[in-house]
């Protein structure tokens, strides 16, 4: 069976084909053993095409695929020269390569202009082309090319400008790009690209908490962070307002911790936050003031806890605490205060040997009280020297007398005795304090000197022993007077006191005492 000539097109009539692929139309014949191909397009034009011709096909190869290639093809066979046969094909021509491409600017800042770029890169036919942005789920903006009249392929652009808001932060802006054409059969015809949003801004919202409060316990924790609203993350700064407007700078970083605080750390805490990129800043402040029992942070006296007296002595007491305490100075030996509560001093003009002793300082408040003390030493010389005679009767000759010589002082005085010598020259007798003369004899008799000395002075008091007369009779004795007087830079007056028993009495012997008469130098 012979059979009859025929031939095709593959692919066969209508063919889609994307600008920059590669197409192959294959012209096949049967039933010719040497057929001769040719191809055309319909308008004359140039192939835009490669021939390859074979034993019984013909291939045009478009490699890549063009504008150009828009035609209608005519693939002609003759056979044996003398059969004739032809055959036609549209190419119709798109090109959508790739995703949309999406310029955001590269610094957003919240509140400010923000442009959005969508490109849709070589598509064609342009005047099909539809593109939505989308902000996450909701259109922003929508745009068509319907009236374009572009004649090739074309990077189409979309510009949108908004203002963007903290909010927005992480959210995705979405270009879609679609390009649907009537019975053109290609995949895909819809094309997205997202970019997510990282709008700058802030800082905004910025607070300060404190844990566990802003009057916290003395020696509790205390715990400030600085919160606040901002991308990028801003920079925090703490500082704290001083006397006289200063700032002390404290920590870079969102929470001061202080383990243990005290009275001094009241005070008013700036928390200040920078951000770089917006070159914004925005402070917070918060006032903590520290509660507590008092804490008596000083004691003192001036000039010296030792003094000399006579010098103008300050005890002065100071404490802290939240509320402020009530203080109260005095002497611990007093009864009564030695300053009002509000006074946190004693004042001593020419201070004296009465006012030394233990000073005591008391702070107190609502959440408990403070105490401490302090001692005042007076520094001072002898005072208040005194000699006592033993025994204060009349004495005869033969008993045993006793002077003892006292005295105050601080540092205590030394005592010494010394014996006035009939030359007036006094001798040195004893250094202690009691004078002991046993088994009393005449020679025994005259004035005898205390003195009473440590590195602030010295104080000295004089007893003179005096003869008394005794009566012929040995029961009728004449009494005896003893005066104790004045200091040693006044004369001492001689004076005896006799009371006579009887007119003619005769003196037959004397060895008593007469007077006793104290000195001072």
């Amino acid at each position: 069976v012979v059979k009859a000539f025929e031939m095709e097109i593959i692919p066969a009539e209508r063919i889609v084909a994307q600008i920059g692929g590669t197409l192959i139309l294959t012209c096949n014949t049967t039933g010719c053993a040497s057929p001769s191909f040719s191809w055309r397009t319909q308008m004359d034009s140039p192939l835009g095409a490669k021939v390859s011709n074979h034993r019984t096909h013909s291939t045009l190869i478009m490699n890549p695929v063009s504008i150009v290639n828009s035609h209608s093809y005519l693939c002609t066979v003759i056979c044996d020269e003398r059969e004739k046969k032809e055959k036609s094909v549209k190419v119709e021509l798109y090109s959508f390569p790739s995703d949309p491409i999406i310029e955001i600017s590269p610094s957003l800042v919240a509140g400010e202009p923000a442009t959005v770029v969508c490109k849709i890169p070589d598509v064609y036919p342009s005047d099909h082309l539809e593109v939505l942005l989308k902000k996450d789920e909701h259109i922003i903006h929508e745009t068509n090319f319907f009236e374009d009249d572009s004649t090739n392929t074309e990077t189409k652009i979309v510009t949108y400008t908004f203002h963007p808001v903290a909010e927005d932060i992480g959210k995705e802006i979405t270009c879609v790009a679609r390009l649907p054409i009537a019975d053109m059969d290609f995949e895909p015809k819809e094309r997205t690209s997202s970019q997510k949003l990282n709008a700058n801004f802030g800082p905004q919202n910025t607070l300060i908490t404190a844990s566990p409060g802003n009057s916290p316990m003395e020696g509790d924790s205390l715990n400030l962070t600085c919160v606040t609203q901002s991308n990028p993350p801003a920079q925090i700064v703490w500082s704290k307002y001083l006397a006289k407007e200063s700032i002390q700078h404290l920590i870079k970083n969102n929470v001061l911790s202080i383990p243990h605080v005290h009275f001094n750390d009241s005070g008013r805490y700036i928390c200040e936050v920078i951000n770089l990129v917006t070159n914004e800043t925005e402070k917070a402040t918060v006032d903590i003031i520290i509660q507590g029992a008092p804490v008596i942070t000083k004691l003192s006296i001036e000039p010296s806890t030792t003094v000399q007296e006579g010098e103008n002595v300050s005890i002065q007491c100071s404490a802290e605490s939240n509320p402020p305490p009530k203080i109260i100075l005095r002497r611990k030996s007093d009864n009564a205060n030695m300053g009002s509560y509000s006074a946190r001093s004693i004042l001593l003009p020419s201070v004296m040997f009465q006012n030394e002793g233990d000073y005591e300082c008391l702070a107190e408040n609502k959440f408990g009280s403070s105490k401490s003390e302090i001692t005042l030493n007076v520094k001072y010389g002898p005072k208040n020297t005194m000699i006592t005679v033993i025994p204060t009767a009349a004495l005869r000759e033969g008993e045993t007398v006793t002077l003892k010589c006292t005295s105050s002082g601080n540092p205590a005085p030394v005592i010494s005795w010394k014996k006035k010598k009939a030359t007036g020259e006094s001798e040195k007798i004893s250094k202690n304090a009691t004078l002991t003369i046993q088994n009393l004899k005449s020679q025994d008799l005259g004035l005898y000197e205390c003195e009473a000395y440590n590195q602030f002075g010295k104080e000295e008091k004089a007893v003179k022993l005096y003869v008394q007369a005794r009566l012929e009779e040995p029961d009728q004795m004449i009494p005896l007077i003893i005066a104790f007087s004045s200091v040693a830079a006044v004369a001492v007056p001689a004076v005896a006191i006799l009371i006579y028993v009887s007119r003619q009495a005769k003196i037959n012997g004397s060895y008593s005492l007469v007077k006793a008469l104290r000195l001072k130098v």
